[in-house]
């Protein structure tokens, strides 16, 4: 069997001659909503053209099929990744990620499909050919340049997505967080009893006033830093 020729639809031209109804932008402002309202299962071609009050050829007249209508309502999610045009390496790396985090915040439903879904509209090529060339002008060479890229956006997709998916079970529970703190702290102390550090570091944690969003943002940000700082090593 042979494979399935990538396409997207970001590679194939679009459509000459006038719009038929709705715009790109409407349709894909619609689904971002849909999305963050009711979640990636939620989509549909049928949905969506109702929402819109609008029949499918309006639709179809855009995208050839829902792939590709993810494909740009993700584009729209990076855009909220924008990275100055003249920021050096610090501030560019510092700025896409604390980005790219804010964005999956945003749109939860958007982290099952960074890697799955292509990243070749425009918002994402911008922001990533403006984290690489601030890494050149830094003097990273060569495929350093591409490993510098790679350590931030696996940093903060590795520390952001399970903070997401917390959330979002935390959600679906109904509980708020100093609820379910309140629910797991009986059965931390008894597991962690025979485990001298964690019983150490748990205590102190029940001990203080213990935000555990507050925590999470604030390991983000140390994360992040130590990250920049070792690789600031590879330009001296």
């Amino acid at each position: 069997m042979s494979a399935k020729p990538f396409s997207s639809v970001w590679t194939r031209e679009r459509k000459g001659g006038r719009e038929q109804g709705l715009s790109r932008d409407q349709i894909v402002r619609a689904a971002l909503e849909l999305l963050d309202a009711e979640g990636l299962d939620a989509l549909s071609m049928r949905k969506l053209g109702a929402r819109l009050g609008a029949g499918a050829t309006s639709l179809y007249w855009h995208v050839a099929n829902k792939d590709e209508l993810i494909e740009l309502v993700m584009d729209e999610v990076y855009s909220g990744v924008v990275v100055p045009e003249a920021a050096d390496w610090r501030e560019a790396a510092s700025v896409f990620a604390y980005g790219m985090r804010q964005a999956v915040f945003d749109h939860p439903w958007s982290a099952s499909l960074i890697g799955v879904v292509p990243a070749l509209g425009p918002n994402a090529l911008t922001s990533a050919d403006r984290l690489m060339g601030a890494f050149v002008r830094a003097g990273f060479e060569g495929i350093d340049v591409d490993y510098a890229m790679t350590a931030v956006v696996s940093y903060t997709l590795g520390a952001t997505i399970p903070e997401v998916a917390f959330l979002s079970s935390l959600k679906a529970t109904g509980k708020s967080v100093t609820e379910l703190q309140a629910a797991v702290d009986p059965l931390m102390t008894k597991l962690a009893a025979d485990r001298p550090n964690l019983r150490e570091r748990y205590r102190s944690y029940t001990h203080q006033n213990f935000d555990p969003i507050v925590a999470r943002r604030l390991a983000f940000e140390f994360g992040l830093m130590a990250l920049l700082d070792g690789l600031g090593t590879r330009l001296r």
